[in-house]
């Protein structure tokens, strides 16, 4: 009799715990209506999804992507290529950028938080994400039509080649804040579209999971600007070399990113001095400029280009050429007599 009686309030507990269970699955299908990932969708495209051994789609709402990716090329967005809206200056740059393109198509206004104008080493973070999310939308994933990234923070470290120190945790906060505080107003078109306001190089980003051992960020999202997702959306991107993370110099990746954007699939791209300056956004004179993009080119160490600096009296006459270190296409070009 007992032991029919607890079998009894048994069945009843387990019976309660169910019920219970299908209020909840009945108001998180309101809560969270069927989109991509909906269990319901995964049911009906595959009627013998359960004897798959599936189990369903435990975050249908997932309002992020997840950068999760081992086997991608890094991209770079071509519009902040152009643009020098990166300080290339490695102590705080406090001071308002604006810079007019010479046919006056394009301009940028670049304002400071009081952390310093975002550097072309805070850049790293925007060329990880946009790369994670790039190789995504050609393996056709659906969250990478988010503008929300998490990553961790360990993985991003080693991918840009940085090290992996308290100091180097401590830098990334810091590169974190300037990129949120670090603000633009432009009429430079991504994906056909020009934002008509001012916004940050990213609208936020939070810590997601530290370790409890140091307090050192684990995970961390970042939502991306809608400029840079427009530019990421319509594949507005090039590729980059690796080697672009051991450049040491701001000057020298800014230099790379120019004759990347310029050269394209071209053997030679050639621009007077004083434009080349004005483009690469150096703060320096014109003569030092000069003096620093000639031991550059005489340490000859860029990734995928060389390039020369012509003498003439007059620096305004001085022209810099670069040239593809791919010898077959330089030496076809040559041949045939093209300048490009």
């Amino acid at each position: 009799m007992e032991r029919d009686k607890k079998i009894s309030a048994s069945t009843a507990s387990e019976n309660l715990l169910v019920r219970k269970i299908e209020a909840l699955r009945q108001r998180s299908k309101q809560l969270n209506p069927p989109e991509y990932h909906s269990t319901e969708n995964v049911e009906n495209d595959s009627p013998t999804a359960s004897s798959k051994g599936l189990i369903p789609v435990r975050h249908p709402g997932r309002a992020f992507f997840l950068a999760d990716l081992i086997d991608y090329a890094l991209k770079d967005d071509s519009a902040s290529m152009e643009a020098p809206i990166f300080t290339l200056s490695t102590k705080p740059d406090l001071s308002i950028w604006s810079w007019v393109s010479k046919d006056g198509s394009k301009s940028i206004k670049v304002t400071p938080s009081v952390l310093g104008r975002a550097t072309l080493f805070d850049k790293d973070v925007l060329i990880y994400v946009v790369s994670q999310l790039n190789e995504a939308l050609n393996r056709g994933r659906e969250d990478a039509r988010l503008r929300a990234v998490r990553f961790t923070v360990h993985d991003f470290l080693v991918a840009t080649n940085r090290g992996v120190s308290g100091d180097d945790y401590q830098r990334l906060h810091e590169t974190f804040e300037r990129l949120r505080g670090t603000m633009i107003s432009t009429d430079i078109r991504t994906n056909g579209r020009r934002i008509r306001e001012g916004f940050g190089i990213i609208d936020r980003w939070k810590i997601i999971e530290k370790s409890p051992a140091n307090e050192r960020m684990v995970a961390v999202e970042v939502t991306l600007s809608e400029w840079l997702y427009n530019a990421v959306q319509a594949f507005e991107v090039l590729t980059i070399h690796p080697d672009y993370f051991r450049l040491r110099k701001p000057l020298a990746r800014r230099l790379y990113e120019l004759a990347r954007k310029h050269c394209g699939h071209q053997a030679k791209w050639s621009i007077g001095l004083p434009l080349l300056h004005e483009k690469s956004g150096s703060k320096m004179l014109l003569k030092q400029f000069h003096e620093s993009i000639k031991q550059i080119a005489l340490s000859d160490y860029l990734p995928e280009y060389r390039f020369s600096v012509s003498k003439a009296s007059r620096l305004a006459n001085v022209r810099v050429s670069f040239y593809t270190r791919n010898v077959k296409r330089l030496v076809s070009a040559l041949i045939r007599g093209s300048p490009s």
